[in-house]
């Protein structure tokens, strides 16, 4: 895990940490993405601004208005709809994503991304595109925080 993930992960385990011991033992505090997907590779925001600097198609997994809010420069918006679990086992079935929005080529790299942290749904849409055979799934797991930390453009 590269040091901005390390740190990002670990701010998040202090934050999940202090609100439990603030809110008690039965609060529900949502579980941050995993550190990696089987079969997807993992970029930092330095290495999927090269590869949409190159032409890789990159996909806005969030809901629309927050990327009309705002979203990286040239992303395609396929909002990830869940109703299922934020959890590694999730059911897809239980979702809706329209894998027709993205590119037909599934030899061609593509790149996913959403909120981090707590937001599954740029986890979720790798993992149902590798289901469907796209063969160059990546993931920016820090999504748009660490895209804006590192100043690139957004829209």
């Amino acid at each position: 895990m590269n040091s901005i993930m390390q740190r990002i992960h670990k701010q998040v385990a202090y934050a999940a940490l202090a609100a439990a011991s603030v809110l008690g033992p039965s609060a529900a505090v949502a579980a941050d993405t995993p550190g990696s997907l089987a079969g997807v590779t993992l970029v930092t925001a330095e290495q999927a601004k090269k590869l949409v600097d190159s032409g890789t198609p990159i996909i806005d997994a969030r809901v629309a208005n927050e990327f009309a809010e705002a979203h990286i420069k040239g992303a395609r918006s396929v909002p990830y709809r869940e109703k299922s679990a934020k959890a590694a086992n999730f059911d897809p079935k239980e979702d809706s994503f329209d894998l027709s929005k993205l590119p037909a080529d599934k030899s061609a790299a593509i790149i996913f991304y959403c909120n981090a942290g707590e937001c599954w749904k740029s986890y979720k849409a790798a993992k149902v595109a590798l289901d469907a055979g796209y063969k160059q799934v990546i993931w920016l797991r820090g999504g748009i925080p660490e895209w804006k930390a590192k100043g690139y453009p957004v829209e």
